[in-house]
This record gives C-alpha cells, structure tokens and sequence, in this order.
C-alpha cells in the first residue's frame, strides 16, 4: 500500500494530471451512476493520476472506492488521495494485474461487487489484458458489475480514422499495446461469468461497456 510523505507540503511539487482524464469523467459518471447504484466496494485497476478515483468516490459517496495501480507507478495518485482526505477513497493499492495478488475487500466481504478500468487494456499487451480477467474471476463476486471505458475495435475494424492513428501512435511504442477486438474482450469476460450488459459510446470515438454476473 502506498503512504504520501508530507503530501500537502506548499514546497510540494505540482500533482501531475490527465486532460483526457477532466474531459472523460462527466460522461463516465454519467454510466457509473447508473451501473453502480447498488454497489458497494469497488476496485479500480489502473488508477493512474487519481483525478477518476478522486471524483467519482466524490460523487458517489456510497461507495468505497479502492484504487490501484502498478508498483513503482508513480503519478501522484497517493498524493492526490491524500490531499482529497476523501471517507471512501483509502489509499491506493499496488497491483500488477500479470504478477498478482490480487486484493481482497479491507471491508471484510469475501470479494468486489464492482470493478472499473479506464484506457487501460489498449496499454497492456494482450497476454496482461488475459491475466487482468482471469483475476477479475477471482476477486468478483456473484453479482459483480465491471466497467471498463476506453476506445475498442469493432468486427476487426476501427470505428474512426482517429482510432487508426491512436493504435498506430500505441503500437509504435510498444508492439505489444494496442485497441482491443470489442469481441475479443467480450470472449474472456464471457470465460469468467460476465455477460455484455451495455455498450454505451462516448465522445471521441471511446466506449463504456458494463458486463455483469450473471
């Protein structure tokens, strides 16, 4: 678990932050508000600044909202917890979704009813994208709702020249990082008891999909 030193010193060097981040978050709440209206303790993988954990554990305080991201991340996304001082944002959790372990509830609840990614899996290579859902089996519990938001291929196909170029930009600095098959991550949420819910498009050519067991 990651513990900011001094996080609210006034030397304190400048919280990094997403502009893609402050111009997701209204409609991905606007989701979230819907699909997770009887959760309550959810794991977000790959928490990257906090700027997502921080607003939406503020807009939805029924929730506890536990981040996470990979060790050695570093983003500010503990100083940005800290400094929120939010009751259901605790601090952030390590979690390399290819290395394990995976996290179980501090609330004492066996599992997660809720887990939320956001452009997470076009970063990992597919064989970490594998692993995440094969530890999202695990870790969900029967009635588990999973939201995951970010831009997605279709039929095989990008759904935008603007796509095109994002995985060409990704693959190009990582062979193995890419835009997802919609079906082929379907297929594995399929393999661990998640059924496509909703399919919500988003502004610039992103999607929020909403799995849920059963």
């Amino acid at each position: 678990m990651k513990t900011p030193a001094h996080a609210d010193r006034p030397d304190a060097p400048p919280l990094p932050a997403s502009p893609a981040c402050e111009r997701n978050r209204a409609p991905i709440l606007d989701v979230l508000r819907v699909a997770f209206a009887s959760r309550r303790h959810v794991l977000e993988i790959g928490s990257g600044t906090g700027q997502h954990a921080v607003h939406f554990a503020a807009a939805m305080p029924w929730l506890r909202w536990q981040s996470s991201d990979r060790p050695g991340q570093d983003l500010g996304l503990a100083r940005r917890l800290a400094l929120a001082a939010l009751s259901n944002a605790p601090p952030p959790l390590d979690l390399d979704v290819a290395q394990g372990p995976w996290p179980v509830p501090a609330s004492g609840a066996p599992r997660f009813d809720a887990a939320f990614t956001a452009n997470s899996l076009h970063i990992m290579g597919w064989d970490a994208v594998e692993a995440c859902f094969a530890g999202l089996g695990a870790m969900l519990g029967d009635d588990a709702v999973l939201v995951v938001y970010g831009p997605f291929n279709v039929g095989g196909a990008f759904t935008s020249d603007s796509n095109r170029d994002f995985d060409a930009m990704l693959r190009a600095r990582n062979p193995q990082s890419g835009l997802r098959d919609l079906e082929a991550v379907d297929a594995l949420a399929a393999r661990i008891g998640l059924r496509l819910h909703a399919d919500v498009a988003m502004p610039a050519h992103n999607r929020c999909l909403v799995w849920q067991r059963p």
